[in-house]
């Protein structure tokens, strides 16, 4: 015992001042409770006030009780014990895979990007009845039920072609659906349509046939096309060949008619003496070859006058 007391009133020199055990743990103590208020303080000076972001609002709760005040942008005072929930009000994009079957019960898989933002004056509805992880909750499946039922009504090709058709019923019918718990869907685009590989095959050799059916199609009108062409070559021929006859054949008949006209009007005009004349103008001086006695040669008008008499 007597070990214990000596030990407990040891004392202590510390720049020149003396002081007990039992001093010392006192200051000890005293330090660390004001490093301990010191550090609360500051704890609560550092939870009495918030920043909310550009674009968010802060929605507050009070012991679990959600306000329907909510704080904007900027710098807020606020009780130590009150929680802010920030929600991001900005356009946000969401991307969402799912699967749906066409009218003609084929497997489609659709990838879609989702533009949405989420109301400032219901930001307090969305935390208190749904919670921060309203994408997974409220926007994802309804993606999904909506997609689906739009799907059914189209074929699979028909999706294809009709992609902006769907896009647009798919908006309007998510806002239909979302815009009562205070989200807003801006855009909606479709990455892309996939669909089974039997399928994707099925539709290459269709669009193959089709492609043969053309060109067949195609070459058999080309060769009607140059039947006909022939045939009308052929047509125009023939019409030329009796235009071109009728015209000889008038003209040969002009001719013979100018022939015979022109022959009339000669014989007209000729008389004895110009008979006589042209024989002579053609005869080459040389006796014609007669035989038989009774054959008479005339050479003009005198001679045969004088055969006469004779």
């Amino acid at each position: 015992m007597k070990f214990f007391v000596e030990k407990i009133e040891k004392t202590y020199t510390r720049y020149g001042e003396k002081y007990t055990e039992v001093e010392r743990r006192l200051r000890l103590d005293r330090i660390i409770i004001c490093g301990v208020a010191a550090i609360v303080a500051l704890g609560l000076i550092f939870t009495s006030f918030t920043v909310v972001g550009a674009g968010h609002t802060g929605v507050v709760s009070t012991f679990g009780q959600v306000s329907e005040d909510v704080l904007q942008e900027g710098f807020h005072f606020k009780a130590p014990w009150q929680k802010i929930t920030k929600m991001d009000n900005r356009i946000v994009k969401l991307e969402v895979s799912t699967e749906a079957f066409s009218s003609d019960l084929q497997t489609v898989n659709v990838n879609l990007a989702v533009n949405y933002r989420v109301d400032t004056a219901k930001s307090f509805s969305i935390v208190k009845n749904v919670g921060t992880n309203y994408e997974d909750v409220l926007i994802t499946p309804a993606v999904n039920e909506v997609m689906k039922s739009i799907m059914a009504s189209y074929t699979a090709e028909q999706s294809i072609t009709n992609r902006n058709i769907i896009s647009t019923a798919l908006l309007d019918e998510l806002n239909d659906k979302l815009s009562d718990s205070g989200i807003y869907v801006s855009d909606i685009n479709i990455i892309d349509f996939d669909f089974s590989d039997v399928y994707v095959a099925a539709i290459e050799s269709k669009q193959v046939a089709e492609q043969e059916k053309l060109r067949a199609k195609i070459e058999q009108e080309q060769l009607t096309m140059e039947k006909e062409s022939e045939s009308a070559r052929r047509v125009i021929d023939a019409e030329a060949a009796a235009e071109v006859a009728k015209i000889e054949a008038e003209a040969a008949a002009y001719a013979g008619e100018k022939e015979a006209a022109a022959n009339e009007k000669i014989a007209e005009s000729l008389t004895r003496p110009l008979i006589e004349y042209y024989k002579i103008q053609q005869w080459d001086g040389k006796l014609p070859s007669v035989t038989g006695a009774d054959t008479i040669i005339t050479m003009d008008n005198e001679k045969s006058d004088e055969s006469k008499e004779e």
